[in-house]
């Protein structure tokens, strides 16, 4: 299943998405939650008692300015979370 995070506004679309079938294979790594400099994810059990990586709901209003760190404006070339998952379960949409 794919699990969008965020909103729509004015100025664009931002939002993460997660594939939580790919997301249950990295169980023992989550490097995704050690990648984040903003700490935008947490660990939950989902409806199907699996445990996901899922966008914490105090920052799904801000993704735009929250990641805005980890862009290319930033300074990085790819995103710390998307390169640290490697089952390749998160993407942005901006």
């Amino acid at each position: 299943m794919i699990a969008n995070y965020g909103y729509k506004d004015g100025s664009g679309e931002y939002y993460i998405s997660i594939d939580t079938d790919k997301c249950i294979d990295c169980a023992a790594e989550r490097a995704c939650l050690k990648a984040c400099p903003q700490q935008m994810f947490e660990i939950i059990t989902d409806d199907y008692d699996d445990e996901v990586a899922w966008v914490k709901k105090e920052k799904t209003r801000a993704l735009a300015y929250d990641c805005a760190a980890c862009k290319p404006a930033g300074g990085y070339t790819s995103l710390p979370c998307t390169t640290a998952c490697t089952p390749g379960a998160i993407k942005h949409s901006w």
